[in-house]
């Protein structure tokens, strides 16, 4: 049996929302498709005060926001205007370059309300990096759910467990919801070649061994592993076929040709990005 590696991760802050960042990191670059994992941590927004990120760009990745709690307006300069809420998947594919806002909306900015949730980058495979941008919701009635013995799994995107998400992922993909009952046991299959573990709350351990929550875990290729919970667990497992060769991150972009991304940062300070309609503010190159 060869050891899980673990993760830590680090505290950040992003338009005054505090999150945890446990990839990418010195010890792991990659999941999988994924390449970037933020936890939103839970937090109380007073009124009139709410997340406001502000125009920014990609290229050549995927973001999916999935909320715990809260709700958020996705803008981007395709035209899309959504309201996602908790449960909801939102999925946009940067292609060669797209820009987007991810803000509290206005109706809410009344009254207190809390946020919590995540947003993952995937990298796009190389046949798919210079293609076109893409934007879809997926409400949560839409997302399938397994319950059995305790054990709830929802597919936020992918496929796994005998369950395959209408998220349109563009290479192969693990991306689950997990609560567990006190006491209950999930087997993790080797369906997918990588695969990663993170405790959102509860106590509970790995083939016997406890975890930390809020720590990534990643699990060893080819073995199948038991999560049992010794109280009630909320996690996420994720993951999927690794990358098909290695990718360079900068800010905002992703890409297997640095080339791109330094045309990318140049574009972008040059004002030569699409633009997402009726937004004038932006995140500059850092």
């Amino acid at each position: 049996m060869t050891a899980p590696l673990i993760v830590r991760p680090r505290a950040e802050d992003v338009e005054g929302q505090p999150i945890l960042r446990p990839l990418p990191s010195a010890k792991c670059r990659s999941v999988g498709p994924f390449v970037f994992f933020d936890h939103m941590l839970q937090t109380s927004y007073p009124a009139d005060k709410g997340m406001n990120i502000r125009q920014h760009p990609h290229i050549g990745l995927s973001t999916l926001t999935y909320l715990f709690e809260g709700t958020l307006q996705h803008k981007d300069s395709l035209g899309s205007d959504q309201v996602v809420r908790a449960g909801d998947v939102s999925w946009m594919t940067a292609g060669s370059g797209i820009a987007h806002v991810e803000r509290t909306p206005d109706s809410l900015l009344g009254s207190a309300f809390v946020m919590h949730g995540l947003q993952v980058w995937l990298a796009s495979p190389k046949s798919h990096e210079q293609g076109p941008g893409h934007y879809s919701h997926h409400p949560a009635q839409t997302l399938p759910v397994s319950n059995n013995l305790g054990v709830s799994i929802r597919m936020i995107a992918g496929s796994g467990f005998c369950l395959e998400s209408p998220v349109p992922v563009l290479s192969p993909t693990l991306y689950a919801e997990l609560n567990l009952q006190t006491a209950t046991t999930l087997l993790i299959p080797t369906e997918h070649e990588e695969r990663a573990l993170y405790v959102l709350s509860g106590e509970a351990q790995l083939d016997g061994e406890p975890l930390e929550p809020h720590s990534l875990v990643i699990l060893p290729a080819g073995e199948e592993m038991a999560l049992f919970a010794d109280s009630d667990c909320h996690a996420v497992l994720f993951g999927g076929a690794p990358l098909d060769g290695p990718r360079r991150m900068n800010w905002n972009f992703v890409s297997s040709d640095p080339a791109r991304i330094d045309e990318a940062r140049q574009r972008w300070a040059a004002g030569d990005w699409p633009t997402v309609p009726g937004e004038s503010e932006r995140i500059e190159l850092p």
